[in-house]
């Protein structure tokens, strides 16, 4: 295999492998901390928003999500309702 090859495929394995792990967010242009332990790093994920109605009609799948941020540190889940970015 060619060294650029060799190369590419390590950069990208190593981007890959970054862009699963935990990560510095920002939302509106503000970098987010932990309030509790104030640690930088978090692991993304989401949460359904479910309201009673749309449960009672089992159509919970049609409700809103939210983002969450868990810190890597401590644990604490910090819940979004905008958009976050990755920085």
């Amino acid at each position: 295999m060619p060294s650029g090859a060799k190369r590419f495929f390590k950069l990208f394995a190593k981007n890959l492998k970054e862009a699963k792990g935990p990560g510095q967010y920002s939302t509106n242009g503000i970098a987010i901390t932990c309030v509790h332990c104030y640690h930088n790093q978090f692991k993304h994920g989401y949460a359904l928003l479910n309201t009673s109605l749309m449960s009672f009609l089992n159509l919970d799948f049609a409700n809103r999500s939210a983002n969450t941020l868990t810190c890597d540190r401590c644990g604490y889940i910090h819940w979004f309702n905008k958009e976050i970015d990755r920085i």
